[in-house]
């Protein structure tokens, strides 16, 4: 049976490089973190450092089990807080991931009405351009974009972002305006990458039919923000979630191409481990995401 206290002190002596550094860190005796991981070597059957007077140093087998570490405490936290939540309002800390454009726009207005309703949850809020590793983050939720591939994650849907095509007027003053869309090809655009760090497609449907076009971007970005800031100031051509361009079309400041064509829309979904329970807290932040997510909110308001 492995000591669960003695992982926690191999994983800080691991981290910190130092049996002392891990005791104070911990406020305890050296001599009880170097006896316990003592003792989880002896279960193991491995040598998990190599100690001299100056250094520690992992071996092999320690930098294998460092790495499992997290995903290890997350399962047991998970446990902890599913089980000690059972029959009691939704609580403890919520790690949730999503991108950055996502947070600031969408759930930085939703979550005070979320905290407010579960006042003993706390929320851990990690936004990015790329896409966390859930597990190996320890990440309870994630908030993500486009098409789920087969990732062993379950994924719920809340719905899809519609977007639209658009430059600046001052950008189509100096360049033109395309009148068919296979003239972006003479344009410069702006895209955003794939999950393969390739541009894709731009896919258009209307007038009876599909139209499918091949973009060579003059600048990639791997976030929403700041391709809509690269548009609205004329650097070129690309496609934009309704909601953030919207009010710019509106306003007069960014012109929608193509008026007579649907561009293919974005599936937003939330997605959590599945090899774990739901902890009420999780429950909570997915029932609470559908209930919000509808037409004419956010960023499933469609003001064109």
């Amino acid at each position: 049976m492995i000591d669960l206290n003695a992982l926690r002190m191999f994983e800080k002596v691991a981290t910190l490089r130092s049996f002392s550094a891990a005791a104070r860190a911990l406020g305890v005796p050296k001599s009880n973190v170097s006896r316990l991981v003592s003792k989880l070597e002896t279960a193991l059957g491995v040598l998990l450092f190599q100690r001299t007077t100056r250094d520690v140093t992992m071996t092999p087998a320690g930098t294998a089990l460092l790495e499992r570490c997290a995903e290890v405490f997350a399962s047991v936290d998970g446990v902890v807080d599913y089980v000690g939540s059972m029959g009691t309002a939704p609580r403890g800390l919520l790690k949730i991931s999503a991108g950055i454009g996502f947070g600031i726009n969408v759930l930085a207005e939703e979550l005070p009405e979320f905290l407010r309703r579960y006042p003993q949850i706390n929320i851990a809020l990690d936004l990015e351009s790329r896409q966390a590793d859930l597990v190996a983050e320890a990440i309870d939720v994630a908030v993500r974009l486009g098409p789920m591939p087969d990732s062993g994650l379950v994924a719920i849907k809340l719905g899809e972002m519609r977007r639209y095509c658009c430059a600046s007027s001052d950008y189509l003053a100096r360049n033109g305006t395309p009148t068919v869309i296979a003239e972006l090809e003479e344009h410069d655009t702006i895209d955003m990458l794939g999950p393969s760090g390739r541009s894709r497609p731009w896919v258009f449907s209307g007038a009876g039919e599909s139209v499918k076009q091949e973009i060579t971007p003059r600048v990639c970005v791997n976030e929403a923000l700041t391709a809509q800031r690269l548009i609205i100031h004329g650097a070129g051509i690309g496609l934009l979630s309704g909601y953030i361009c919207g009010p710019e079309i509106k306003g007069g400041r960014l012109v929608r191409l193509f008026p007579e064509y649907q561009v293919a829309p974005v599936e937003v979904s939330i997605v959590f481990p599945s090899r774990r329970k739901l902890a009420p807290a999780v429950r909570a932040f997915a029932d609470y995401m559908k209930e919000v997510s509808r037409p004419g909110r956010l960023w499933q308001d469609d003001p064109l």
